[in-house]
């Protein structure tokens, strides 16, 4: 092995950096995936706003992993199509959760926690989400709406927004964020929970740090030996001093060591706060709950992504009793706690949360008591900042494309009213694309 980090070029460091996992040990963690995004130094205090950028805003994104069956979720229970569709497993009109202001839609029984916030008004349906040409594959759906491109290939829109916006890289004349960072700002990348990173969040540039728990978001070498330990602090605390050049792939590589090392020590000792609510005992309650120390701690991070899985519900989906009604009553009462914990530390109008899912169910039921993939659904934006109610009238369940809902808003729109009213952003180049935006917030 080549121990001169001359042997690196800083492109290929930037290009083919991996996501931080909790196994490495052979090489330092910062520079196991995130190390891209450790570059940027966004967790340091005291970082520079970004004149006309409201700084103080977040977005926590909620991914609803397999196909969210949207049927169930936001129920038209006036609907006798919907009973003739679904016999098994339709949510009766006596149990659906009435909602005020909506003619004939109801929430699935599990979500009284949604309930509750949409009648505090801070909760947001839009109904119908999806895009032309509907792709069933978890795979490349999942891309499109990562990628916010019909192809589903490139950037994820998140990460382009991070380029564009809180990078501070330069616009070259494609109107398109370059390569090279503006010094004159401070980068905020985004944080994941999870294993690996989602696409949404990876830019052509900034790249997100990604940890499924903070404990290990760590170096973890001089845990197998005491010798370790020396080498890895020296290294740190290497630079110009001994004669390393500001601009050398060896000084590139000694920031983002310092930088990793700064990091992690700011996101375990944020994590290390308790929480100021008692959370539910889901995973997504958990990772949830980290958030909230992480914003409760004042780290400049402007975006969280968070996955809530096993959506797929091909078999056995049940009622109001069943497998898809114990998923929504985690991921409800985990936001739920969420947000109490929010207006705990005062920061509850600072925080918008989207949840969405990569697809629907189809509308009627499958011989296995489940439904398979479908296409349109529901999405879900959390906060006191949000214009209440639903979005959009519910799809029609006779006027279908091949036994699938035909959707009514496209996600890019949804997208658009979240780049244009929360951060203050031009829609535009990180959609790449005119998209309406969706009035998705309060009168101000």
């Amino acid at each position: 092995m080549n121990h001169d980090a001359n042997f690196y070029s800083r492109r290929l460091f930037l290009r083919h950096g991996l996501v931080l996992s909790s196994a490495a040990a052979s090489i330092p963690a910062f520079l196991s995936g995130s190390a891209e995004a450790m570059v940027q130094r966004m967790l340091a205090a005291g970082t520079t706003s970004i004149p006309g950028v409201p700084d103080d805003h977040i977005l926590v994104v909620v991914q609803l992993g397999g196909g969210n069956d949207g049927l169930n979720t936001v129920v038209p229970f006036v609907m006798d199509d919907y009973y003739k569709a679904r016999p098994g497993i339709g949510i009766q009109a006596r149990d659906a959760l009435r909602l005020s202001g909506a003619d004939g839609v109801g929430l699935h029984p599990a979500l009284r926690s949604l309930k509750d916030m949409y009648d505090n008004g801070m909760l947001a349906i839009a109904q119908g989400v999806g895009y032309p040409n509907p792709n069933r594959s978890h795979f490349k759906s999942m891309d499109i709406w990562q990628t916010a491109d019909l192809a589903g290939t490139g950037d994820g829109w998140i990460g382009r927004y991070i380029d564009s916006e809180c990078c501070g890289y330069g616009k070259g004349e494609s109107g398109k964020p370059d390569s090279t960072p503006n010094a004159s700002t401070n980068s905020m990348p985004g944080i994941a929970i999870g294993r690996t990173a989602p696409l949404a969040m990876t830019g052509r540039s900034a790249k997100p740090v990604s940890f499924e728990t903070a404990d290990l978001f760590r170096w973890s070498g001089e845990d197998i030996h005491d010798s370790l330990r020396d080498p890895y602090h020296a290294m740190n605390r290497r630079g110009e001093s001994e004669g390393v050049a500001s601009e050398s792939n060896a000084a590139f590589l000694l920031r983002t060591a310092l930088d990793a090392q700064v990091s992690s020590e700011t996101i375990r000792a944020a994590v290390r706060q308790q929480p100021l609510v008692t959370y539910p005992g889901a995973a997504v309650a958990r990772d949830l709950s980290m958030v909230a120390r992480m914003i409760r701690a004042g780290l400049k991070t402007r975006v969280y992504y968070v996955n809530h899985g096993g959506f797929d519900t091909h078999a056995g989906q049940g009622g109001p009793q069943g497998r898809h009604a114990q998923l929504l009553t985690q991921w409800a009462d985990s936001i739920k706690a969420f947000y109490e914990d929010l207006k705990k530390q005062g920061n509850d109008s600072r925080v918008l949360t989207m949840s969405f899912s990569e697809f629907g169910r189809r509308v009627r039921q499958n011989a296995s008591q489940g439904t398979d993939h479908g296409t349109a659904a529901p999405m879900f934006l959390f906060g006191p900042m949000v214009k209440p109610g639903l979005i959009g009238d519910h799809p029609s369940l006779t006027d279908l494309d091949q036994g699938d809902l035909k959707y009514k808003i496209d996600f890019r729109s949804i997208y658009a009213g979240i780049l244009e009213s929360w951060f203050k952003a031009d829609s535009k180049p990180v959609l790449e694309g005119t998209f309406r935006p969706t009035p998705i917030l309060r009168q101000a």
